[in-house]
């Protein structure tokens, strides 16, 4: 058996149903960094992110016994995410509060080389303007947008961690595009 990321994650997840705690350590050290970018994007707020993200793994662990690899363990992993977001931002409109603080969320990404002072400020600009059409988005697109972009899921594991159906996916995303192209103007979504 080679030792990819699926292989690995069903492995580390049948050793954690059989009591090996350790295997959480893995998995969450293999994902945690993704699912907190989807989580802050989702959310907007690094702080919830954080949470959510804590919170995801606390779920995987507590349903260890029940996992059953019939998907790919991805789709299953922000399956969790993706509902404790939604559950979040149903509480959020039935407990709405104002910031104090004006801290603003930072969305982490790999930088291979420093390019110059003009060249990362057009960046950050463009980058921030990316994310604000993003998290404009109705709930239910920006989610698939997100894990199709950022995660490189494919419809059928978005339909399956969305819980709808792989049409419906592809709507959402053709939907999402058409919503980025209008707030964005000329700018391209990446």
């Amino acid at each position: 058996m080679s030792d990819t990321p699926s292989d690995a994650d069903i492995a580390d997840m049948q050793r954690l149903a059989a009591g090996d705690d350790l295997a959480l350590n893995r998995l969450m050290e293999r994902w945690k960094d993704k699912v907190a970018a989807f989580l802050l994007r989702m959310t907007g707020n690094a702080t919830t992110a954080t949470d959510l993200t804590q919170e995801t793994f606390v779920r995987l662990y507590q349903s260890r016994v029940r996992y059953r690899p019939s998907a790919p363990f991805p789709t299953y992993l922000f399956r969790i995410a993706a509902n404790l977001a939604r559950n979040h931002a149903r509480w959020r409109k039935r407990h709405p509060t104002v910031s104090i603080d004006n801290e603003e969320d930072h969305v982490p990404e790999s930088v291979e080389t420093q390019p110059g002072p003009a060249e990362q400020m057009e960046r950050g600009e463009q980058m921030r303007r990316v994310e604000a059409a993003l998290a404009s988005l109705p709930e239910d697109l920006r989610e698939a947008m997100l894990l199709f972009t950022y995660q490189d899921m494919s419809y059928a594991e978005i339909a399956a961690a969305a819980g709808c159906s792989a049409k419906a996916v592809e709507t959402r995303i053709y939907r999402a595009r058409q919503m980025l192209r209008s707030a964005l103007g000329g700018v391209q979504e990446h």
